[in-house]
């Protein structure tokens, strides 16, 4: 039976994480949260460079180890799982998180940033779970089961404005996979579940909220963009006892956003 003290309830200490794009933004967001709790956690990305200072920034904090590949690509994807698999014989987290955006007018609108938004946003998805497959179910019991988080973006919700339709269209794929992958995978005791997060401060992010963070701010129910604490905290709930009968779901984390019409 589950310890029912939150200290318990809400707890990933000694758990095996693989965080994608965990490098910068809402990753690392991820990342040093679940490290900080007890969880040992492996990032990636395609930056070598960043993935070697982040890995070191986080290993004082506890136990962070780097593997830079590209997932863009299936070598890189092979790279990854294989790394992992030479390290681990199980893994009770993993985290999708590795994205890309690409804005132009529709009209035109590029094949090749296309493509880049839907092999980085949604195809590692697909084949990176496919590959870890039997890792997530060594870790996984009936009383605590193995968990999938996918990062999508309430863009994948709500139809924005900005003219970057492929990730929005990347992002409503990310959250109709989830739904797939949960059904298929409750039976041998894996959760799949969706963050669909608003703004929040990262690469990805930075020229939009350089231009207009204010108006952002003020456009929000919650008169604020998201925090390392609001995107921690979820993949620690949906990670930890407190969240293992949650499946399928696709939670916005944005302060309401995707209520109002799109800005």
């Amino acid at each position: 039976m589950t310890n029912l003290e939150v200290s318990n309830l809400f707890s990933v200490k000694g758990k095996t994480v693989l965080i994608t794009g965990g490098s910068r933004g809402i990753g690392l967001m991820m990342a040093s949260t679940f490290i900080k709790n007890g969880a040992k956690v492996y990032i990636s990305s395609r930056n070598a460079e960043a993935c070697k200072i982040v890995e070191a920034e986080l290993s004082k904090l506890g136990d962070c180890i780097a593997i830079p590949a590209d997932l863009s690509t299936a070598e890189g994807q092979e790279k990854l799982v294989s790394e992992i698999k030479a390290r681990e014989e199980s893994l009770d987290v993993l985290i999708n998180n590795a994205g890309a955006n690409w804005s132009a007018p529709f009209k035109e609108y590029p094949e090749h940033g296309y493509d880049k938004v839907m092999n980085i946003n949604v195809k590692p998805i697909f084949f990176l779970t496919q590959a870890l497959l039997p890792l997530l179910e060594n870790a996984a019991s009936h009383e605590t089961p193995a968990r999938v988080i996918n990062v999508g973006s309430i863009d994948g919700i709500r139809v924005a404005t900005i003219d970057n339709s492929a990730y929005g269209m990347s992002k409503a794929a990310v959250h109709h996979l989830t739904k797939i992958l949960s059904a298929k995978f409750a039976g041998k005791s894996i959760t799949v579940n969706a963050i669909a997060p608003g703004p929040f401060p990262s690469k990805m992010t930075k020229s939009m909220l350089d231009q207009v963070q204010p108006m952002v701010e003020k456009a929000n129910p919650m008169r604020r963009i998201g925090r390392t604490g609001d995107m921690g905290g979820i993949a620690v709930f949906l990670a930890s006892d407190a969240g293992s009968f949650v499946n399928g779901a696709v939670i916005p984390v944005d302060g309401g956003m995707h209520l109002l019409a799109a800005m």
